[in-house]
């Protein structure tokens, strides 16, 4: 739940569910600065989030595992939901 702590982690997460992308893809779709972007993938990196594949002079990022985008998902629904009044 950490890494949902930040909406920039929670919309790099989210653009990830789509497929995986580099770092100047995941810029561009979030509105970040790249090393912005490059500073949130290493914490979600760090927490076992997201996982990184060299191909060439980039790096492609992706989920860890579908685990990821199920807890995002279940993450932003029950954001939504409301409590009701007591």
């Amino acid at each position: 739940m950490q890494a949902l702590a930040t909406a920039s982690r929670v919309r790099i997460l989210g653009r990830l569910t789509a497929g995986p992308c580099s770092v100047k893809e995941l810029a561009r779709a979030v509105e970040m600065e790249q090393p912005a972007v490059s500073q949130q993938l290493r914490v979600l990196r760090d927490l076992g989030l997201v996982a990184g594949k060299r191909q060439g002079r980039k790096t492609i990022y992706k989920l860890h595992d579908r685990h990821v985008g199920v807890l995002l998902a279940e993450a932003l629904a029950h954001s939504q939901h409301r409590r009701p009044a007591i």
